[in-house]
């Protein structure tokens, strides 16, 4: 056989072994950057409650992240104080004759988390894939 056919079947091998080790990095980023992010997600959320008895503060959990079957990863972000949904999201105020007769504005913390989680995302994101191109030399 041609040495030029040797040569270029070693370095195709060479570089299909370099695809693979980082394609096995590459599967690991996605569930260690959700964790990161949501973990951020949840102390500004823990940050910006406001804190009577703390019981809320304490409440706010995430879950595990899983994987899907159609390959991407969801992990949730949640409070289980029972109340939580109204301080969040607002509620009316009822006088003893069961009229509305105002309103209290929500918090908003959960939302507030959420973009902060999306931002956490981005930068994470992007710091993982710069160490994976630093650990595999591109």
């Amino acid at each position: 056989m041609n040495n030029n056919y040797r040569a270029n079947r070693a370095a195709i091998k060479q570089f299909r072994k370099e695809l693979e080790s980082m394609f096995g990095d590459i599967q690991d980023i996605d569930i260690k950057i959700l964790n990161r992010a949501v973990n951020e997600g949840v102390a500004d959320a823990k940050r910006n409650t406001n804190v009577i008895t703390g019981f809320m503060q304490k409440s706010w959990r995430s879950a595990p992240a899983v994987k899907s079957k159609a390959g991407g990863v969801t992990k949730s972000m949640v409070n289980s104080a029972n109340y939580s949904e109204f301080v969040n999201y607002g509620h009316r105020i009822v006088n003893k004759f069961g009229e509305t007769v105002g309103w209290v504005k929500g918090q908003f913390m959960l939302e507030k988390a959420i973009h902060k989680v999306d931002r956490a995302m981005e930068k994470e994101f992007k710091k993982e894939v710069e160490r994976v191109n630093r650990k595999h030399d591109k």
